[in-house]
């Protein structure tokens, strides 16, 4: 007789998940890059090193050591230090190694620059996700930093290096740089016009005194910052820092405690005369800064497909393995229903996203700007959704610390808060559609004539067009953002020939959908998306 203790039952495990390759295991990922004539080789290769065994062990290890902040040395002197783990440094070195911080912007990739880097950046978030907080940021600076061009060609080569220098010194000694960002306040959160950090000018540069609640991310070698000027709310460059290579003023006073995120550190801050430059014109703060943030947003959604993906592929890679009943659950009908379910919803959001990043590519302005908000809107609000659902198809495996689905689950809402709230994204859809309305309607339609060709849209662009149109169109705001990303994903499935153009129509348009993933019948395509979400 044999015995019957926890080391007898190492049959019907799944397999650990790793040394994958997160790129080709991916075919509705594959398929957009192919779209978008990417380097198929060389992002199969960066598949392979963000699924590597190693790699995702790099971000368990570096979200269970979480960093520390030092405010002071051993004698009392101010050093305002975080301290993180190896772990930690390794992601960052390979993140921007891979050029996820400048690749779209250094003419290394002239066919799809943003495109191929959308598919980096989708690669590592399923490795790790709070390290690609400054990875992100330092990206989407350029976009900021293009309204002062003098500064930004004295940071261009130290902000475009392949090099990751975590060095404590004056950015000028660095072999790279990494930049961060700081707008809200205390007592205003997301009125970044209501700041009361003040901006004085001190000869040819300014000294900004006050505070910011969330600035991320404190290790890096400076930051764009909002404060009063002379003329209203600026955005300034702030190093770590001044001229003469002392050490700027700011004070860090601690570090958040977040949900998740915890390997990237959040902190709250006090400005104590520290030194910036002006970036953009006075009075321009907002309008300056939000060119980094659109870069941020559509981060957002890449990063959240990204992370459900993953959490879709522990999801099969464990029901393919594991018998229940004397059956796999990848056979049993129920579990089928679940998974097929949402390997559609990650299918069309692969796609979408994929699109935007092609749009911003080919510079099609009144696509991005309208959609941007709304596809961040429904990637980053469908994530936590979808992860939960991955995360029960392991069973209670799914809720211990031992595996990633528990540290997803509490990564997975952190996008849809970041660089603006759902209701922000759905007010923004509105604004852009009030100040360019016939370029919006004439985009609607574009998106209309194109999901027509799998489902008929007609009657919610109809219901759209009466809303926007209605005194009711704030408070209905949620209603348009999320119908016109709904529109716009059929539109993205149509547009890559995607078999399943019409059963996401009728599954997710036609007004009878249940609310909980697995109670729409997807029939005999199920095989099929679960196949292509994590080829076998």
């Amino acid at each position: 007789m044999t015995s019957a203790f926890l080391e007898d039952a190492s049959f019907n495990q799944s397999p650990p998940f790793g040394n994958v390759d997160l790129f080709l295991s991916d075919r509705p990922l594959a398929e957009a890059a192919a779209r978008c004539g990417l380097d198929l080789a060389g992002l199969s290769a960066c598949g392979k090193d963000y699924g590597s065994a190693e790699t995702l062990d790099l971000g368990r290890v570096a979200n269970e050591n979480p960093p520390r902040l030092r405010t002071t040395d051993a004698k009392g002197n101010r050093i305002d230090f975080v301290e993180f783990h190896p772990a930690y440094h390794a992601l960052m070195a390979k993140s921007i190694g891979w050029g996820i911080h400048c690749s779209a912007h250094d003419g290394s990739e002239p066919a799809g620059p943003m495109a191929s880097r959308a598919v980096r950046l989708y690669l590592a978030t399923q490795a790790e996700s709070g390290h690609l907080c400054p990875v992100t940021m330092t990206h989407a600076c350029i976009g900021a930093l293009g309204a002062e061009p003098a500064v930004l060609e004295k940071w261009r080569s130290r902000i475009l290096s392949r090099r990751y220098d975590p060095r404590p010194l004056p950015w000028w000694e660095k072999d790279g740089v990494t930049l961060g960002m700081g707008m809200t306040e205390r007592q205003g959160g997301t009125d970044v016009r209501a700041n009361i950090t003040e901006a004085r000018t001190v000869g040819d540069h300014v000294e900004i005194s006050g505070h910011k609640w969330f600035m991320s991310a404190p290790m890096c070698d400076a930051f764009l910052v909002l404060a009063q000027g002379e003329a209203g709310l600026t955005c300034y460059l702030m190093p770590r820092h001044r001229p003469d290579g002392g050490q700027n003023g700011l004070r860090f006073q601690r570090l958040k405690d977040k949900l998740g995120n915890r390997s990237n550190a959040s902190s709250e801050v006090e400005f104590h005369a520290a030194y910036a430059e002006r970036v953009g014109p006075e009075g321009a703060g907002v309008r300056t800064i939000i060119e980094m943030v659109n870069l941020t947003r559509l981060d957002c959604a890449i990063a959240s497909a990204g992370q459900m993906r993953f959490g879709l592929s522990q999801a099969l890679n464990h029901i393919r393995n594991r018998s229940v009943f004397q059956r796999r659950l990848s056979d049993q009908p129920a579990m089928r229903a679940v998974a097929a379910d949402l390997a559609l919803e990650v299918e069309a959001q692969v796609a979408l996203v994929f699109r935007l990043a092609d749009a911003v590519d080919k510079d099609e302005a009144a696509y991005t700007r309208l959609l941007t908000p709304a596809v961040k809107f429904l990637v980053c609000k469908t994530t936590p959704q979808v992860v939960y659902e991955s995360l029960e198809c392991l069973g209670g495996n799914g809720y211990v610390e031992d595996l990633p689905m528990a540290r997803l689950y509490r990564e997975a809402p952190l996008n849809a808060i970041w660089e603006g709230s759902g209701n922000v994204m759905a007010l923004d859809v509105l604004r852009a559609a009030g100040r360019q309305p016939e370029a919006t309607m004439e985009t609607v339609a574009a998106l209309a004539r194109l999901a027509s060709q799998a489902f008929d849209v007609r009657p919610l662009v109809s219901a759209l067009e009466r809303t926007l149109k209605s005194p009711d169109a704030e408070r209905r705001a949620r209603f348009l953002c999320e119908g016109l990303a709904r529109i716009a994903a059929l539109a993205a499935l149509v547009e890559a020939n995607s078999p399943f153009a019409s059963l996401y129509g009728e599954t997710r348009l036609d007004g009878t959908r249940f609310a909980q993933f697995g109670t729409a019948d997807l029939g005999a395509s199920e095989t099929a998306l679960m196949d292509r979400a994590f080829a076998a």
